[in-house]
């Protein structure tokens, strides 16, 4: 049998993986070793490693990453400290599996320290969700990293699949089997309207509408100004009841929440929670008027859920996007009137034609094939070529 690590940080990403983490576990001839780290141990962030125990997904290791806080340290400083402790942690976690092979998600800061050691230990990785581009968040930086480390790369489109290939990476390693985000969507078996609004507490002739914001990693002090702008222009709809979700561990992240939490106090229908769980999320999504924020599901995902998107500021600038999403700055005004415009008869046409660049086959199953592959028929050579253009 080989041995598949995959680590997961984030509840985002936890979602994309666990359908490929099923996969695994079915097939004979694998062996999943979960590794559990970042946000998912955090009490204050929803301790959502419950979710994956309460999902039947046995966790092989726990990665502790986040310290104490030094009285005075800023997030920068905290966040930077945290990575080396998180280096550490991972390169004796990898020794003592003895894995085959790391997969990883996505484009977060972790990953460096999470990457990192695996290539100093020969072990090949393959990387889910390269090739993209967002010019606001250091996430660019760290993904095409994260490319250059891994063997194996699993781009969301075709442009993006060009996009690693142009970095150097041998077309014969770079597969496009669309988002796993789409999978999800398409195989999850969505909670009915009055089993969401129950748990959420809402009155079932309400509209809802998701919110997700976090910050916009390569600008400096804008969180907080920005947030304060969101909040004024969702106090403009007061007949819908906003589900928020709480910004992730990124520099600025504890003032957004801080933020939105003062602002649940004041506005009944501004409805925050640390985590909702992949399953009530995502159907959220499915009964929600609009997704508005800066959160990569309301690229990608949302789309496939004809459900328009109102996308804030620069975080996601340089990703493909359906004609469903409205772009804003970051202003009060501005993101009134997109709400606005996304909650308009007028939109709906262009809902009804709007075509999701993310969209493809199955991901799963077309994933783990490959990496099986790859490993059993010995195919993986550790002294990678760069592929000129």
């Amino acid at each position: 049998m080989k041995k598949i690590g995959v680590v997961t940080s984030t509840r985002a990403e936890y979602g994309l993986l666990r359908l490929s983490l099923k996969k695994i576990m079915e097939d004979p001839d694998l062996e999943l070793c979960l590794i559990v780290t970042g946000s998912h141990l955090l009490r204050d962030q929803g301790h959502t490693i419950d979710e994956i125990i309460s999902d039947g997904i046995p966790v092989s290791d726990r990665v502790e990453m986040f310290g104490n806080r030094d009285e005075g340290e800023d997030d920068a400083d905290y966040l930077a400290s945290s990575m080396g402790r998180a280096l550490a942690g991972f390169s004796s976690c990898y020794r003592r599996h003895g894995i085959d092979m790391l997969v990883v998600l996505g484009d977060r800061y972790e990953l460096i320290p999470i990457c990192y050691p695996a290539m100093l230990l020969n072990i090949p990785i393959a990387h889910i969700s390269g090739g993209e581009v967002t010019e606001g968040a250091i996430d660019d930086t760290v993904r095409h990293c994260i490319t250059k480390m891994s063997y194996l790369h699993f781009p969301g489109c075709e442009a993006y699949r060009k996009r690693v290939i142009q970095l150097g990476e041998e077309p014969e390693r770079v597969f496009n089997f669309g988002d796993p985000g789409i999978e999800n969507i398409k195989k999850t078996d969505f909670l009915s309207k009055e089993e969401l609004y129950g748990y959420l507490g809402i009155e079932k002739d309400k509209r809802i509408a998701c919110v997700t914001f976090h910050p916009v990693t390569h600008e400096k002090d804008t969180a907080g100004k920005q947030t304060k702008a969101l909040i004024s222009a969702l106090s403009a709809f007061r007949d819908i009841e906003f589900v928020i979700t709480m910004s992730n561990m990124d520099s600025g992240g504890d003032e957004i929440n801080r933020l939105f939490r003062e602002a649940s106090e004041k506005y009944s229908n501004l409805r925050m929670y640390a985590s909702l769980g992949s399953l009530r999320y995502l159907s959220a999504l499915k009964y929600s008027e609009a997704v508005i924020g800066n959160s990569s599901s309301g690229i990608v995902e949302a789309p496939s859920l004809g459900i328009p998107t109102v996308n804030i500021g620069d975080r996601q600038k340089g990703r493909l996007r359906a004609a469903s999403i409205i772009d804003c700055e970051a202003e009060e005004a501005e993101i009134e009137n997109a709400i606005k415009k996304a909650l308009s008869d007028d939109f709906k046409k262009v809902l009804s034609e709007s075509v999701n660049p993310y969209e493809s086959g199955e991901f799963s199953s077309r994933f783990v094939g490959t990496i099986k592959d790859f490993l059993i028929n010995d195919r993986i050579d550790p002294k990678k070529k760069f592929y000129d253009l």
